[in-house]
């Protein structure tokens, strides 16, 4: 070791001893240097915050009184397009005002003119008074003769209704005297309307000796046809229906006094049409004819003849088709669901009443044209 160490010079022996002193203060080099970079990267850190912080506030102070200059620019500049608009608003509203004014001024003056005008031509050819005055007057006479001439043509037809009157109870009085000619007194025995306790008879008694007693009314011999069918036997509404004897031949005596009744009216009483009830007048099948009559009404009120198959599929590929009144794009109509006979002003189409159409009365037509032309429309 000692010949190999001689074998070095000094110069070597320091660098080596250097080197060895580096490398055992290495590793405390090492922690320095990453331990001084570490404090100048954290206060080169700390002054890049800071520079940016003064910057921030600086820049941010610098927007701030732009934003001030540019709001205070804009608010004059609103403040002026605004007063402009304004006075270019308040102009229009000021010639709107003077124009409604002129046109009210022209519309009054229009009325004023239009009414004196309407005035005028009114007094003068449709209201005159003259005219009107000469029309009423001969309205009035017209209307006098018309009623007297109706009081005239009343008074006639009641002095003829009277008089027709009095020749029924005349006539009727005669029925009764002819029909009860045999109370007439005779010589031996007197008369109900003559008694003997009377200073004179009564004016029966003068009306039963000027009357002439009925007779036998002479049987004619002409036939009425009568219609009879074997229907109207059956249901014994003709009195044909029963069985009539033959007429007997008359008996040439003297008919007997007293208040008999006509023979005709005795057979029509006695023989008049049967009123079956209810039972005897309907016929036997009279419920199955009402059933037929029903399923026909039935087939008239049903608007699809399809059979409804409860247990098949076959109504179920059929579309539905829904009503008309469900159907429309309105609201359904509840009329004959849930009221009746309701009136719904909301969807009339107008205000106004029903105006019905009715012909003129020929006497109002004639209004204005017969007497005078005051009436007339110029």
């Amino acid at each position: 070791m000692v010949t190999h160490s001689n074998n070095f010079g000094k110069p070597q022996l320091e660098a080596m001893a250097t080197l060895a002193k580096l490398q055992a203060r290495s590793s405390f080099l090492k922690t320095q240097y990453y331990f001084r970079n570490r404090t100048i990267d954290e206060f080169r850190k700390k002054e890049n915050d800071a520079a940016v912080t003064i910057q921030s506030w600086f820049r941010g102070c610098q927007v701030r009184a732009y934003i001030r200059h540019l709001n205070r620019v804009v608010t004059i500049i609103q403040k002026w397009w605004r007063s402009y608009l304004g006075r270019k608003h308040y102009q229009l509203i000021v010639e709107a005002a003077y124009y409604n004014m002129k046109m009210n001024l022209y519309n009054e003056m229009a009325v004023r003119i239009q009414r004196r005008w309407r005035a005028f031509r009114i007094r003068k050819y449709c209201f005159n008074y003259y005219y009107l005055k000469e029309y009423l007057k001969a309205v009035s006479e017209t209307n006098d003769a018309i009623r007297e001439a109706l009081e005239e043509f009343a008074e006639m037809k009641e002095r003829e209704e009277r008089k027709a009157c009095l020749e029924r109870e005349e006539k009727h009085r005669d029925q009764q005297a002819r029909k009860m000619h045999y109370l007439l007194s005779t010589e031996q025995i007197p008369g109900i309307y003559n008694s003997p306790f009377r200073k004179q008879p009564d004016p029966w008694e003068l009306r039963l000796q000027k009357a002439k007693p009925l007779g036998r009314q002479p049987v004619t011999n002409a036939k009425t046809k009568s219609y009879r069918s074997f229907s109207n036997w059956l249901e014994c509404t003709s009195a044909r229906s029963f069985p009539q004897s033959a007429s007997l031949p008359p008996i040439n005596r003297k008919r007997c006094q007293g208040p008999f009744r006509d023979i005709n009216e005795v057979l029509q009483q006695r023989y008049k049409p049967l009123e079956p009830t209810l039972r005897v007048a309907e016929p036997i099948n009279h419920l199955k004819l009402a059933r037929e009559a029903f399923k026909q009404e039935e087939r008239m009120r049903n608007v699809s003849d399809k059979i409804f198959l409860p247990f098949s599929s076959y109504h179920k590929k059929e579309k539905y088709i829904p009503m008309i009144h469900s159907s429309s794009k309105y609201n359904p109509s509840s009329y004959g669901q849930k009221h009746f006979r309701s009136q719904d002003p909301k969807k009339w189409i107008s205000d106004k009443d029903f105006q019905t159409v009715l012909p003129s009365f020929d006497l109002f037509s004639k209004y204005g044209k017969l007497y005078s032309k005051a009436g007339q429309i110029v």
